[in-house]
């Protein structure tokens, strides 16, 4: 499998994609305190069928020690890192909650995350998110065609330690298109093993996850759900994009 996309396969993707963002921009106008994140689920579900996709977490993960996913989308609060599972659990004032959504249309996968404050939040979470978010973009200025994976994850380390905060080591990035997570694996961290290089028509996904803390995580007992190991909150940004000659194409804009 070829991991630079021809012109077709870019087009079916953009559609998958736009469904993408638009479930998380529908969805955030009911992000307020009160809403259950089962609820939250449901209203991403809706969407993505009206769109002609299907939500790609759906199920996915499943093996014979493990069942898959049971929800539709990841909705992670405050000190849950990724892979929150929706359930009735009341949003409150001063939460913070990413939204993690995939979508799958025509064979093709679009990826998305964003954290959102629930009413009015700390500073502290506050700031949390803004350099959370901020050192997405620092890694998509350097996902640049004839760049390797270590200087997007230089781009976002540096930006978020050198702000106080820590990069997650144990959650990484991915390639994707006709397979929701493909090769290159793209970690927000240096390593001497991400000398991986960009190429043209590629599409990757970058995705930091932000401690306010250490950057230790543990894994509930659902088998899914990751938490920070010193019970800080946690924000988590993501865009899939386009490798281009020039600047890169946010997909999920």
């Amino acid at each position: 499998m070829s991991l630079v996309k021809n012109e077709n396969e870019i087009v079916l993707m953009r559609e998958s994609c736009r469904i993408t963002a638009g479930s998380l921009k529908y969805v955030s106008g009911f992000i307020k305190p009160g809403a259950t994140t089962y609820e939250l689920d449901r209203i991403i579900e809706d969407y993505i069928r009206s769109k002609g996709g299907y939500p790609a977490f759906k199920g996915y993960g499943a093996s014979r020690r493990k069942k898959g996913f049971p929800a539709s989308a990841c909705i992670s609060v405050n000190d849950e890192v990724v892979h929150g599972i929706p359930s009735g659990r009341k949003l409150e004032e001063g939460d913070i909650v990413s939204v993690d959504v995939g979508v799958l249309k025509n064979g093709y996968y679009g990826d998305s995350a964003y954290t959102f404050a629930v009413g009015q939040v700390s500073k502290k979470k506050e700031m949390l998110m803004k350099i959370t978010r901020e050192s997405l973009f620092k890694g998509i200025e350097n996902a640049v065609a004839g760049n390797t994976i270590n200087d997007i994850a230089i781009a976002v380390q540096s930006f978020v330690e050198g702000s106080g905060f820590s990069v997650v080591r144990d959650l990484v990035g991915h390639g994707i298109g006709k397979n929701l997570h493909e090769e290159p694996a793209v970690p927000n961290f240096y390593s001497t093993a991400n000398n991986f290089r960009l190429r043209a028509g590629m599409t990757i996904a970058i995705e930091p996850m932000v401690n306010y803390g250490g950057f230790e995580v543990e894994t509930l007992e659902d088998d899914w759900t990751i938490v920070t190991a010193d019970g800080e909150p946690s924000a988590h940004f993501e865009h899939t994009i386009l490798i281009t000659d020039g600047k890169p194409e946010i997909l999920t804009a």
